[in-house]
């Protein structure tokens, strides 16, 4: 994989906001105006080496069938505009936007987006570079955003930490996202007997030898507790693990719910706090 492979071009923002106007019912919005949406979530799907082709399929179908349930359908309908994008983007050495932005405003567009995600083929990579795809998101992706959100969330999901970077850059590339207003959530994917147990060991970032992780209290963690501390942020950022990949959809289904029916965002509120948790009293604890 290339570091971003194929973000969708310029050129595309005003197809995404010609679907806007279909999606929202045809109600012949001026191109020139962007159109207004309660949420736009880009979904970062893990496609690492650890994602072999039976846990792609389980990812990408747990995250259609979610998206498909009646009530995200009718929390979507009842958001003050009544509609949301999305995106879907793979990404692993490098970033690649496989799906770009649609709107979903019905049970019909959520089945079609859905039928997007089960049709996509399956795209390798070796590492898993969450700091790279960060930053990718906040350099490529936020400026050409072709709608007017209300929220921007970057939802993660993946079943492992960052094995090409430390904790720092991945921290790093947090706040600059969170400056700009984007809201972080994680859906760790947590396989017992796996990844358990994290930060122990040994990690080799892409053209370098291997490299020991630091050792100390606190360095071994578990993945939805690593999320925690390093991965999510911003107003009401939250983690919602999935205890392994055969209850992904119920957990992209919760997490989707949760996301959408937030929407008494202010952005004016907004703000890094100390621990980066932006209004930590409606963040979800970890348990």
């Amino acid at each position: 994989m290339e570091r971003a492979c194929s973000f969708a071009p310029k050129v595309l923002r005003a197809a995404a906001v010609m679907l806007a106007c279909l999606g929202a019912g045809g109600q012949g919005v001026p191109s020139a105006e962007l159109i207004p949406v309660d949420a736009a979530l880009i979904l970062a799907v893990d496609v690492s080496q650890s994602v072999d082709e039976s846990r792609y399929r389980l990812q990408s179908e747990g995250m259609a069938e979610a998206l498909e349930s009646k009530a995200i359908a009718d929390t979507i309908a009842s958001g003050p505009y009544g509609r949301i994008a999305v995106q879907f983007v793979v990404w692993a050495d490098g970033v690649e936007t496989t799906i770009p932005w649609q709107i979903i405003s019905s049970s019909e567009t959520a089945s079609a987006f859905a039928g997007s995600i089960r049709q996509q083929t399956q795209r390798k990579g070796e590492y898993t570079c969450m700091a790279r795809m960060m930053r990718t998101v906040e350099q490529d992706m936020l400026d050409d955003l072709p709608f007017k959100a209300t929220r921007t969330i970057l939802d993660i999901s993946g079943d492992g930490i960052d094995n090409c970077a430390d904790p720092s850059a991945i921290e790093d590339a947090r706040d600059r996202l969170l400056r700009r207003g984007v809201t972080i959530n994680g859906l760790p994917i947590i396989v017992h007997g796996e990844n358990d147990v994290v930060g122990a060991g040994a990690y080799r970032a892409p053209g370098f030898g291997l490299r020991p992780l630091a050792r100390g209290p606190g360095i071994e963690t578990t993945l939805d507790r690593w999320f925690q501390d390093h991965v999510i942020g911003g107003q009401g950022a939250f983690v919602q693990p999935s205890q392994g990949y055969e209850e992904i959809s119920r957990a992209f289904r919760q997490k989707f719910l949760n996301e959408i029916s937030s929407v008494g965002f202010d952005r004016d509120r907004f703000a890094i706090a100390p621990n980066h948790l932006a209004d930590s009293a409606l963040s979800r604890p970890v348990k």
